[in-house]
């Protein structure tokens, strides 16, 4: 007797199919593609272009084929697999196909269709927001036919991506160096961080004084000069601080006014997966890739006590806040019954721009009676950290606000207007389960005063503040940025940080993005030549045109025809010109001591070098020699500016290697008074210049 054909379910990861086969049972074989099983080729660009078909003589390969038409080929190492998927479906009653429910997703359906010969408009693909039981048993009973409009989303921006990557990245070769890329996310992205540098290193601060009165009635609290003649006042020098402070002095201090308003704060609504990379970076530390990382395996499933393998939490890429009726109403009788009923606010979170992502609903727990402290001893620490944090987010974001007693104070002396404020939290609302320890909030409360009144200050203070530049960019904050200008989408965000990274277009600084030599170099030729691809607003529009073909239906090869119409002509130009830079070098008037030839001025990955024009058969290069004119102190050779291999600047004797006297910050002529080093460049709002010597703190 033959045996009883199986339902195919076909998935993703392994883990994923390891969750899922459980909760299925044995009518079910359910195996994972591993990710996608076809992509263009890496070996050349894979697309059909416009003027591949033009003129008399066409490759009888493209016979048939319209411009932008990819070349799909089965990706090189999955030979195996695909066998093995094959035969599976031959052996299969059903096949249904149960990748990601997004546009990435969606391709790797249709993929799979292709290869197995699957009809798309057939009932073959489900779909699922979480991975319970509950959720996948429903998605088997509703199947429906391979959504194209997605498909059709996902293949626009592959090409477009590819489009960029294979064109321009042979240019910034040529210009550059060998090994470089770009891409149409990425150069805008890195534009953004360079911008942001060049902002900081511009900036001028300007100085500015404050001052502040303290007093005492019953408790001390501390008032702060804001006006003179009730309009907003700055303090730009320490003369004239110190005029207005001789002028306090003389006056006396009476209460103006008195405002007490009630005062809310609303919770945040469940995270998006922009704002988890943002939180996790704020509250744990997080990288954006490892965020990503651990909320796939949050996802994907993991073992606990009592239940298996089982997902917690739903589908990590989405754009929307939304939540499902069935886990606001679960998540309503949690707090009601855990928490207590006047915590509960049912709130109602909309997305504030048209939402492509809209289905998958915000990222919540699977099962919210399932608490952090529960899981801690079946799960890693990070697993841990940032279930925790969604959980709290979720619960939280049903919760009533928190309600605060607020007091502002005018104080009056003269023409001289102070402001105190306080505030006391009257109810924690949704602060009791989602608060940062690290920002607690402590009630600042002001004694009971009356208008009229007559105070005493115990002291007058004054302080001399600087302008501080822009904030260099973090992780969080960068996202935050792509996000507000609608660049990328939430599967991109985390691959864009790590791609900038490992071309080493940037560096951390501690939290900090900065970009290195190479990243502005890039930057400086892509905005030279492809000022579209690197231009914010160009690529938000772009990405807003990738959502029409999935709302709208709009013809993906439209799209794609329209931009390549830009990119070629840009192209074209920037080939001419970078030819024509590259065939007429700048020579330096040296001669190579190895082979005779001239020497010419080339620019590097790290800034500019010198390189003999026999190349490639005479290799001899020198560095351009940048001095700083100081003397070395150990040899007195020049102290020359360097960079290390990852391109950070520091200065170093030009006599290296026999000399390796170095410097991190700019070294001066001056010698310190107190031990003879030489004295560095700090310039910081209380000294300029510090002491190189690690062993001595002298300042001036």
């Amino acid at each position: 007797m033959a045996a009883k054909k199986r339902i195919l379910v076909i998935v993703e990861s392994p883990s994923k199919a390891k969750t899922i086969g459980k909760f299925l049972g044995s009518r079910y074989k359910v195996i994972a593609s591993v990710g996608h099983v076809r992509d263009l080729p890496k070996s050349k660009l894979g697309i059909v272009l416009p003027e591949d078909l033009e003129g008399d003589e066409i490759d009888s390969k493209l016979e048939g084929k319209e411009a932008f038409d990819p070349q799909y080929i089965n990706i090189r190492g999955k030979g195996e697999l695909i066998k093995e998927l094959k035969k599976e479906a031959r052996n299969a009653s059903k096949i249904y196909l149960a990748t990601d429910p997004d546009r990435e997703g969606e391709a790797i359906s249709w993929h799979l269709a292709f290869l197995l010969g699957l009809d798309i408009n057939s009932p073959c693909r489900i779909v699922f927001n979480e991975i319970t039981a509950k959720a996948i048993k429903e998605a088997v009973k509703n199947p429906r036919p391979i959504d194209l409009n997605l498909v059709d989303a996902q293949q626009a921006r592959r090409i477009l991506d590819r489009l960029v990557g294979y064109k321009i990245s042979p240019l910034l070769w040529m210009k550059i160096q060998r090994g470089l890329s770009a891409g149409r996310v990425q150069s805008a992205a890195l534009k953004i961080i360079c911008d942001r540098e060049n902002e900081i290193k511009a900036f001028e601060p300007e100085e500015f004084w404050t001052v502040t009165a303290n007093f005492k009635k019953g408790r001390k609290f501390t008032a702060k000069l804001v006006e003179k003649d009730n309009e907003k006042l700055t303090i730009a020098g320490s003369a004239e601080c110190d005029e207005v402070v001789s002028d306090l002095q003389q006056g006396s201090f009476t209460v103006k006014s008195i405002e007490e308003k009630d005062r809310t704060r609303k919770a945040a609504p469940p995270f998006t997966t922009s704002s988890l990379q943002q939180d996790a970076a704020n509250k744990l530390n997080f990288t954006t890739r490892k965020t990503m990382m651990v909320a796939q395996q949050l996802y994907e499933g993991i073992e606990i006590k009592g239940r298996g393998t089982i997902g917690l939490v739903s589908y990590i890429r989405t754009d929307s806040v939304r939540i499902s009726d069935e886990a606001r109403q679960a998540v309503k009788e949690y707090i009601i019954n855990e928490i207590g009923s006047e915590y509960y606010a049912g709130t109602v979170y909309s997305n504030k721009k048209k939402d492509v992502q809209d289905a998958h609903e915000a990222i919540r727990p699977s099962y919210i009676d399932l608490t952090p402290e529960e899981i801690k001893a079946q799960v890693t620490k990070d697993q841990y950290n940032l279930y925790n944090l969604i959980w709290q987010r979720f619960v939280a974001s049903q919760m009533t606000p928190a309600s605060y007693k607020a007091m502002g104070v005018s104080i009056e002396n003269g023409r001289y207007t102070f402001r105190a404020t306080g505030s006391k939290l009257l109810f924690d609302g949704f602060l009791k389960v989602y608060s940062n320890p690290k920002n607690k909030e402590e009630d600042k409360i002001l004694p009971e005063l009356e208008k009229g009144e007559t105070l005493s200050a115990e002291k007058i203070d004054k302080e001399q503040n600087f302008t501080q530049p822009p904030m260099r960019f973090t992780e969080a904050s960068l996202v935050k940025e792509l996000e507000d200008k609608d660049i990328g989408r939430p599967s991109t965000y985390a691959p864009i940080v790590a791609t900038l990274s490992d071309r080493n277009y940037i560096t951390k600084e501690k939290k900090n993005l900065v970009p290195t030599e190479l990243g502005y170099i890039v930057t400086d030729v892509m905005s030279e030549y492809f000022k579209e691809i690197v231009d914010v607003d160009f690529t938000a529009r772009m990405e807003e045109k990738l959502d029409d073909i999935e709302i709208k239906g709009v013809r993906w090869k439209n799209v794609i025809e329209d931009y390549y119409g830009t990119l070629k002509e840009e192209l074209e130009k920037a080939n001419d010109e970078i030819i024509k830079i590259d065939q007429e070098p700048e020579l330096t008037g040296d001669i190579c001591e190895i082979c005779g030839k001239p020497m010419a001025l080339k620019r590097g990955r790290f800034g500019n070098f010198i390189a003999c024009t026999g190349y490639p058969e005479c290799k001899n290069t020198k560095p351009v020699v940048e001095k700083i004119d100081v003397k070395c102190p150990s040899c007195g050779g020049d102290i020359i500016i360097r960079r290390t291999k990852k391109g950070r600047i520091f200065y170093g004797c030009s006599n290296f290697p026999k000399c390796r006297q170095a410097y991190w910050d700019r070294p001066t002529e001056k010698k310190c008074p107190e031990c003879g080093s030489l004295l560095v460049e700090k310039k910081t709002k209380d000294h300029e210049y510090a002491c190189s010597n690690k062993e001595c703190n002298y300042k001036e």
